[in-house]
């Protein structure tokens, strides 16, 4: 009984080298290796890595890149409509109606706004604009779009790229939206400039530039990073310097008052002319300061290669020359003034 228990199919005895006992494959010693061996041949080894779709996929990845470049892809943005009311960026031409008559008044009558060198903003074409900023409420860039309405031989939208924190105000930030501020982000930036083809102007002094006191007034401010240097060369348009003189006096910063800063949540809280006793009316209540708004000729940004972005030392450099242009223009701007009401 106990043999017949201890033979297998094959009539042969099992002993402790079966297979079936945790013993050796039967084709690794003696009986059996051919059979084995044969059935290696004949299938073929499995391997975890291969993907049959591996190679037609790289293949379909290929022929996309090839038939669909980036400049394929810019193709397909929409084209500018100039008769569309409201565009892509939320800019309302029926807003700007609506509030040109009032931006009118100070343009015309209460800032009286002189300008030298209108001619220098490009009529076609991607610009950027760079200007100094100040004020407690900037009036400069209310001014420059103005200006090249006005003036320009062909006027021509005006978009700010600016940071949006006017979010959180009731109102202002509709407002202002609808004007043509558009929030500096570098993808919004080349599309503005250099697929559209528009006018954006942009004042690198940021908050710092608002936040000054009277005393510290056309005393520009580091302009940051240099990163409306890299915009411009990333979308190979032209850097326009502009130079204004007035704002600074059109609603002064005389202190700053940091409890009811935090007391009331605002970005800041400046004491102006007009500014707390006025209230919500303050910023209709600016000083009638003369005025002036010089455009620099064009700095062509297509002299720098590409590759330049990625070069911080170069970028600040040229900041800083744009910078000391537009200082220098302002200080010979100041020397020839001779009222800060009359010009």
């Amino acid at each position: 009984m106990s043999g017949s228990r201890r033979q297998g199919l094959g009539g042969g005895k099992l002993g402790a080298d079966s297979p079936l006992f945790g013993g050796p494959p039967a084709g690794e010693n003696g009986a059996g290796s051919g059979f084995a061996r044969n059935r290696e041949d004949e299938s073929p080894k499995w391997d975890p890595r291969q993907d049959e779709f591996a190679d037609a996929a790289a293949e379909a990845n290929e022929a996309a890149e090839r038939l669909m470049s980036l400049d394929d892809l810019r193709e397909l943005l929409p084209a500018a409509e100039p008769d569309r009311a409201l565009d892509d960026w939320g800019r309302s031409e029926t807003v700007v109606s609506l509030m040109e008559p009032i931006l009118n008044f100070y343009y015309r009558y209460w800032f009286r706004v002189e300008t030298e060198g209108i001619e220098n903003v490009p009529s076609e074409d991607g610009a950027l604009l760079v200007a100094n900023h100040s004020g407690a409420l900037p009036p400069d860039a209310p001014m420059i779009m103005q200006a090249i309405r006005n003036e320009h031989p062909s006027p021509r939208p005006l978009y700010m790229l600016g940071e949006n924190w006017f979010r959180g105000y009731p109102g202002v930030s509709m407002i202002v939206n609808k004007m043509g501020l558009v929030p500096a982000h570098r993808e919004n930036a080349q599309r503005l400039l250099r697929d559209e083809g528009r006018l954006a102007v942009v004042f690198p002094e940021g908050q710092k530039g608002t936040r000054k006191v009277y005393w510290q007034r056309y005393r520009l401010r580091r302009f940051g990073r240099g990163g409306f240097v890299r915009t411009a060369i990333r979308a190979r348009v032209p850097i326009v310097p502009i130079a204004v003189v007035g704002a600074e006096e059109a609603m002064p910063i005389f202190a700053h008052l940091k409890l009811f800063q935090k007391l009331s949540g605002l970005i800041y809280f400046p004491l102006t002319p007009s500014f707390p006793h006025f209230g919500l009316a303050a910023p209709l209540l600016y000083m009638p300061s003369k005025f002036k708004i010089r455009f620099m000729e064009p700095i062509d940004m297509t002299e720098y290669p590409p590759e330049t972005v990625d070069d911080p030392a170069e970028i600040q450099a040229i900041s800083e020359r744009i910078r000391a242009r537009i200082q220098h223009q302002l200080d010979d701007m100041l020397a020839a003034r001779e009222s800060v009401w009359t010009g």
